[in-house]
């Protein structure tokens, strides 16, 4: 195992162009294609985040919150955007049904000793990035833990720099800000 992850975090149709559209998540989209096609070849792990929700979402803590059915397991919004080729690119893909994902924590803490570093890029910088980030933290505290602001998106420009600035304090070292 290469001693290198990058995280993927939720690049999937419905944040990029379909139910929670973000001009900011679709102008991201070459500048994370690129990073990908570099930690591939690099030989990186490279683990993909998926938003999955079931047809109750409405009924959940987070519909109730954010009245916005997405990510709905199955249906094209759930699927990651083709520009990414998830399928081929992917060491892992984890589906989530929170903001954090229980599963890459665990994933983080098995696996600790053939990690060095683990990079962050994706979408919501404010919601699911930061959840995911500090997750690994709390999981392996002593593993260096960046985040690539140039390939992540907000929900708005002042909630990704703000997120940012939260995730500094915590010791997150943030690229390219």
């Amino acid at each position: 195992m290469n001693k290198k992850v990058l995280v993927v975090v939720d690049m999937q149709n419905d944040f990029i162009t379909g139910a929670l559209r973000n001009e900011e998540g679709i102008a991201i989209v070459p500048y994370v294609k690129k990073k990908i096609e570099t930690a591939r070849e690099a030989g990186e792990t490279i683990i993909f985040t998926r938003d999955t929700h079931g047809d109750d979402y409405m009924q959940t803590e987070e519909g109730q919150n954010l009245p916005v059915p997405h990510c709905i397991k199955g249906t094209d919004g759930w699927q990651i955007i083709d520009e990414l080729n998830a399928d081929e690119t992917a060491s892992l893909i984890i589906d989530k049904e929170t903001f954090g994902s229980e599963k890459l924590a665990k994933y983080m803490a098995e696996n600790a000793d053939n990690i060095d570093e683990v990079e962050f890029i994706g979408v919501c910088t404010d919601i699911c990035v930061i959840s995911n980030v500090l997750l690994t933290k709390a999981m392996i505290p002593n593993k260096k833990i960046y985040v690539d602001a140039a390939g992540c998106a907000g929900v708005t420009t002042e909630a990704h720099n703000t997120a940012l600035s939260a995730m500094k304090a915590c010791h997150i070292k943030v690229l390219n800000d």
